[in-house]
């Protein structure tokens, strides 16, 4: 069985965020156990799992993510790994759909190698900011947001990108006072930054300390973004250590998340 690690949405190796990939040779899952332990094994961020459904089902393949910590509905970078590893193996043609726990999502990938994913949007409702949370993360937010029962995510709007940028947050503190994670962000730095907004995506509480890119939080953040910029195509800049640029484009209840991905590591998976 052939387990591949793809750092996505970068066109460079060693930056962006690393995901498994693993093609299962049958037509269904193996354990969640055994899933989880593999997940664990390779120890980043996400680990994607997926076989082939039959002719004529909803979808081309049956997709499942899981972190080091647990399996979560919805993930952009590993989905674009998988697509990105699909492509390369000549198992795709120009798009592909995929079942999730998250229903049907389709990728699609150009010449070029750019890799377009179809997800839903997030729907963000105001909450009240935590004071605990506000202190884990040592920042005080100007806009606080629930982004839904699919993520599960809290985004927090600060001041500028250089908060962002600083941000040493407690991350037991935020284990204990988060579903999935909490996403903060911030307006670019100005026209010449290269992107709109910047983001950092913290998730202990599914054993992730901080996602070097995440595609999930940009259905969250591109409609925050797009009504506060009054455009619905925007460039996200994750930044975190190993950092990552998310193209996305705001189509209603749907969000298009775009990105290139390479291939770090090809091997065998022995168990």
């Amino acid at each position: 069985m052939r387990i591949k690690i793809v750092d996505a949405f970068t066109d460079r190796p060693f930056t962006g965020a690393p995901a498994g990939v693993v093609v299962l040779d049958g037509d269904t899952f193996p354990s969640d156990e055994w899933m989880q332990r593999v997940a664990i094994e390779v120890n980043h961020a996400e680990t994607a799992f997926l076989h082939r459904l039959p002719a004529g089902s909803a979808a081309d393949w049956a997709l499942r993510w899981f972190t080091p910590g647990a399996e979560v509905a919805l993930c952009g970078h590993a989905t674009l790994a998988t697509t990105h590893v699909l492509n390369r193996a000549g198992l795709i043609g120009g798009s592909t759909g995929y079942q999730t726990r998250s229903g049907v999502l389709t990728a699609s990938v150009d010449d070029s190698g750019l890799i377009t994913l179809d997800f839903p949007t997030a729907p963000l409702s105001p909450v009240k900011a935590d004071p605990e949370l506000v202190a884990a993360l040592g920042v005080t937010p100007s806009t606080v947001l629930h982004t839904g029962p699919l993520t599960d995510d809290l985004l927090f709007e600060v001041a500028d990108e250089a908060t962002v940028r600083g941000l040493a947050p407690d991350l037991r503190a935020v284990a204990r006072l988060t579903r999935r994670g909490v996403i903060v962000t911030a307006v670019a730095a100005g026209p010449a930054a290269g992107h709109d907004f910047v983001s950092r995506f913290f998730a202990p509480a599914v054993g992730v300390d901080e996602d070097p890119v995440t595609g999930s939080a940009h259905t969250a953040l591109t409609p925050f973004w797009a009504a506060r910029l009054g455009r619905t195509e925007l460039t996200g800049y994750q930044a975190s250590r190993r950092g990552g640029h998310v193209r996305v484009a705001l189509h209603g209840d749907r969000t298009h998340l775009s990105g290139h991905a390479v291939t770090t590591i090809d091997g065998d998976l022995l168990v």
